[in-house]
């Protein structure tokens, strides 16, 4: 199947789960669920809806029951929305996104804390060796008997 097709019914499929979701499932276990992504296998076949959860991981584990729970409504109404022969099979992955945004900038604020550091530890502090370490052109008369051989 063209690719763009796939894309685009993908995009749908999302759009579509995201609107059940919020309009027509209504079990209580389901938290503030965002959809955030829908990918389709280029048979049509299997789709796979990533989603995030804001709250505790015990709403998130809530959450991640009521979507599986859901499952069979959900693929149904996808199935007569988008007018495929096949309906796709739904899996629900929860979205790894928000761990890894937290993690990136965990790893920001350690390195400026490092820089910090770093900053500090060098106030006031001089280069080692020479302050000019490069040779100059000798002036007149001012060489050594070692510079005469050369």
């Amino acid at each position: 199947m063209d690719e763009a097709k796939v894309r685009r019914l993908a995009e749908r499929i999302a759009k579509i789960v995201a609107e059940l979701l919020e309009r027509r499932i209504k079990d209580p276990r389901l938290g503030f669920v965002t959809v955030t992504e829908a990918r389709l296998t280029n048979d049509l076949r299997e789709a796979k809806v990533f989603y995030t959860v804001f709250g505790t991981p015990e709403e998130r584990e809530d959450s991640a029951v009521a979507l599986k729970s859901a499952t069979g409504i959900i693929r149904s109404e996808v199935g007569r929305l988008i007018g495929l022969r096949h309906t796709p099979s739904l899996e629900f992955i929860e979205d790894a996104l928000p761990e890894n945004a937290q993690r990136i900038d965990d790893l920001v604020a350690a390195a400026r804390q490092k820089d910090e550091e770093l900053a500090r530890a060098s106030e006031g502090a001089q280069w080692a060796g020479d302050p000019d370490p490069y040779k100059k052109p000798a002036e007149d008369g001012d060489w050594d008997e070692d510079d005469e051989d050369a």
